[in-house]
C-alpha cells in the first residue's frame, strides 16, 4: 500500500476565539460596564483540533473556511506556521467565524458562536477528494457542509471519526449523517446528567461504533461491543483555569493514540484525557497545546 501523505485530515470549522475571563465569581449584566481580561485566539473545534494534531507532530491537513479578511489571514497563517496544510481552506464571503466565550471563575463557559455561512457552503468536492485520498484519518466536526465529505472518505475507505460536540439529542436532524458514517464517534456529556443511555442508544444504532464522551471533571466513558467503562479523571498538578479546546484535545489524544499509533483503546482513552487536561491549563491559547514530550511525561507516569 503507496504511503500517505497525512496522518490526518481535519473536516471542520475554524474561527477567531474571543474569551473574555471575569474578574469577579458573578457577573451583574444589569450594568453597562464591566471590567474583564480579554483575549483573543485561533479557535473553534477545527482550529484546535489540526494544531492538536500538529503539536503531536502528526501530517495535518485541515478542510474549512475562513474570510478574506484579516481574521482569515491570520488563521491561515498560523496554521501553516504549524506546518498544517491549508490548501482546502476555502473562502467564506460572508467572512471568518467567530466565537465568544463568557469564562466563569469556577470553570463554568457560555459560548455565543456566529458560524458565518456553513449552513449553506458548497465545498470543492474534487478538492476535498484529493485531501482525503491521501490520510489515513478523517477527523470530522459538524459544520452543515462537511456531511457533504462523509460519502467521500468512506468510499475512499479513510478511517471516520465524528465529533458530535455537546449533543441534547442523537434524533435531531442534523446529528444522524455523521453517526450513519461514522467509526468512531465522540460526545460532550455537557447536557447529559449521566452519557451511558446515550453511549447505549449509539451502540444500538451502529453495534461496532467506538463511542468516546468526555465528562469534564467526572472523567471519560467509553463504549463499545464490549461494554461501557468509565474512567477517573487524570491528576494533574496544574489548575484548570479554561476549558476550550479540551473536548478537541480529547478526541486529538485519543484518535491519534488508538488510530494512528496503534495503543490500546483504554490507553488511549488515558492519552485523550491527558491531551484534554493539560489544554484546560493553557489560557486563550491553541498555540500551546500538548506535544509528544510532554504526553509520553504524562503517560509514563
Amino acid at each position: 500500500m503507496a504511503e500517505k501523505k497525512f496522518d490526518v485530515v481535519v473536516v471542520g470549522n475554524v474561527g477567531i476565539d474571543t474569551n473574555v475571563y471575569f474578574q469577579s465569581a458573578e457577573v451583574d449584566f444589569s450594568r453597562e460596564a464591566n471590567f474583564t481580561e480579554n483575549l483573543d485566539c485561533v479557535g473553534q473545534a477545527g482550529g484546535y483540533a489540526s494544531r492538536g494534531y500538529a503539536q503531536l507532530e502528526k501530517r495535518t491537513a485541515f478542510i474549512g473556511y475562513a474570510g478574506d479578511d484579516f481574521s482569515g489571514r491570520f488563521i491561515r497563517e498560523e496554521l501553516a506556521h504549524d506546518g498544517v496544510d491549508t490548501t482546502a481552506v476555502f473562502i467564506d464571503p460572508a467572512g471568518t467565524g467567530r466565537s465568544i466565550n463568557f469564562m466563569y471563575q469556577d470553570g463554568r463557559r457560555k459560548n455565543f458562536y456566529d458560524g458565518k455561512s456553513h449552513m449553506q457552503l458548497q465545498p470543492d468536492r474534487a478538492a476535498c477528494r484529493s485531501i482525503l485520498a491521501q490520510t489515513r484519518l478523517a477527523h470530522v466536526n459538524i459544520p452543515n457542509w462537511a456531511r457533504q465529505l462523509l460519502p467521500i472518505a468512506k468510499e475512499l475507505g479513510v478511517t471516520i471519526a465524528c465529533d458530535l460536540q455537546d449533543v441534547v439529542t442523537l434524533h435531531d436532524g442534523y446529528c444522524e449523517d455523521f453517526i450513519d458514517y461514522a467509526d468512531i464517534v465522540f460526545f460532550s456529556a455537557a447536557n447529559q446528567p449521566d452519557p451511558r443511555p446515550l453511549i447505549e442508544e449509539l451502540l444500538q444504532w451502529k453495534p461496532n461504533l467506538i463511542v468516546v464522551s468526555g465528562m469534564g471533571a467526572a472523567g471519560c466513558a467509553l463504549g463499545t461491543t464490549a461494554g461501557i467503562y468509565t474512567f477517573e479523571p487524570v491528576p494533574m498538578e496544574a489548575p484548570v483555569i479554561d476549558a476550550n479546546g479540551a473536548g478537541d484535545e480529547l478526541a486529538v489524544g485519543f484518535l491519534s493514540s488508538y488510530v494512528l499509533n496503534g495503543y490500546s483503546l483504554e490507553e488511549a482513552v488515558w492519552r485523550g484525557q491527558i491531551a484534554a487536561r493539560y489544554a484546560c491549563t493553557q489560557k486563550a491559547s491553541s498555540s500551546r497545546l500538548i506535544t509528544t514530550e510532554i504526553m509520553q511525561h504524562y503517560f509514563e507516569r
